[in-house]
């Protein structure tokens, strides 16, 4: 069994968001990710589903073509192949992310662009 809390992983970065891996089977992998404010994931629109649990602060969770405000206590699930993305929104903001099953590597292309060209929607 993994334990560990948000407040154990937590990190930033002033350059980009931080992803701290807690768990990964072949099934599912979890992160804490903490974000700076204005910083995001790329939306991308991986074969697994995700849940974000917010933790703490304010943002924004691209399901599809919709964007929705996100605080403490939010709970979002988006379906394996939905454009997705997450953006703090003036503050810090943490959250765990669950995602089933983990994506690849080739998936997560579209968050490398993103994150090199500081575009939310780098395909939008």
């Amino acid at each position: 069994m993994t334990a560990t809390s948000v407040d154990a992983e937590r990190e930033y970065d002033d350059g980009r968001f931080t992803a701290r891996e807690v768990s990964r089977t072949d099934r599912s992998k979890t992160v804490c990710g903490y974000f700076e404010p204005d910083q995001f994931i790329p939306v991308h629109a991986p074969d697994s589903d995700v849940t974000i649990v917010v933790q703490s602060g304010e943002g924004v969770v691209r399901d599809g073509d919709e964007d929705h405000a996100v605080s403490p206590g939010s709970v979002v699930t988006i379906p394996a192949g939905q454009d997705r993305g997450v953006r703090a929104d003036g503050t810090r903001l943490e959250a765990v992310l669950v995602t089933a099953p983990p994506p690849t590597d080739a998936e997560h292309e579209p968050v490398r662009r993103g994150l090199k060209t500081g575009t939310f929607d780098p395909d939008g």
